[in-house]
């Protein structure tokens, strides 16, 4: 089966060779880091509808972890569109944090139906180094649909905890990798990553995100293994939960 997989991605390679060479010489990120948000915003919308009753059942609890202040402060890394503003609770201290400067005029429209909220601003940083967020400065971290697309999920999961108040939460729905690996899904997944990649921003198929968050050491871990009713089916497999500092 393995020679099979690796058969069938040097075909496709072969086939996308030429994106492969623009991605090489950085000419084709420049394209996808202006496209893919505008791509991934009308992706969204079908993703969030089929996904709500999820993530009202997740983001139910948030205001159980607000600080000795009673208020919520609320770090939302790759906040995309602002999708999940919707979920967060009344007078919640709300701050975004995404790598690509072109998500901030995503935000539009989530920002002018939220005045529930309150916004703290826009950081262009890499969630795998946030500098400019203080250490224990966080009751919640937020995190949906992000890791797919980041190098090193250890080094997310770390940061988040780094700037997590003791008893703070991070809250996380993520696509990964099939657990069932003889099933069509994972097959798909394998022969199909790395032109996945190219396409959708260094999106990977592959991600075995719940082992990350076991390594990352959190006190305490809720997670369930859900298959997402999105049409979508390579990214069917999902994780749902959140985890205590």
């Amino acid at each position: 089966m393995s020679a099979i997989i690796f058969i069938l991605q040097l075909i496709l390679a072969v086939i996308m060779l030429p994106l492969h060479i623009l991605s090489f010489l950085g000419m084709w990120d420049l394209v996808v880091k202006r496209a893919f948000p505008l791509l991934f915003s009308k992706f969204l919308i079908s993703y969030n509808k089929v996904m709500e009753e999820h993530k009202r059942n997740l983001f139910r609890n948030l205001s159980d972890f607000a600080g000795s202040s009673k208020e919520l402060r609320l770090l939302e890394i790759g906040c995309g569109t602002g999708a999940n503003f919707k979920f967060f609770p009344k007078e919640c201290r709300v701050t975004c944090l995404d790598i690509n400067p072109n998500c901030k005029q995503l935000l539009g429209k989530s920002l002018a139906e939220s005045d529930h909220l309150k916004f703290d601003g826009f950081l262009v940083e890499s969630a795998e180094n946030m500098k400019s967020v203080a250490d224990a400065s966080m009751d919640v971290v937020v995190c949906t649909l992000l890791v797919c697309s980041v190098p090193n999920t250890l080094a997310v999961l770390k940061e988040a905890k780094r700037i997590l108040r003791q008893g703070g939460a991070f809250f996380f729905i993520e696509h990964v990798a099939s657990t069932d690996e003889s099933s069509w899904i994972s097959f798909f997944q394998k022969v199909l990553n790395p032109t996945w990649q190219l396409f959708f921003d260094g999106c990977s198929l592959q991600k075995a995100t719940w082992k990350d968050l076991d390594d990352a050491k959190f006190s305490e871990l809720n997670i369930r293994h859900i298959m997402a009713p999105t049409s979508w089916r390579l990214i069917k497999p999902h994780i749902i939960g959140y985890a205590i500092k």
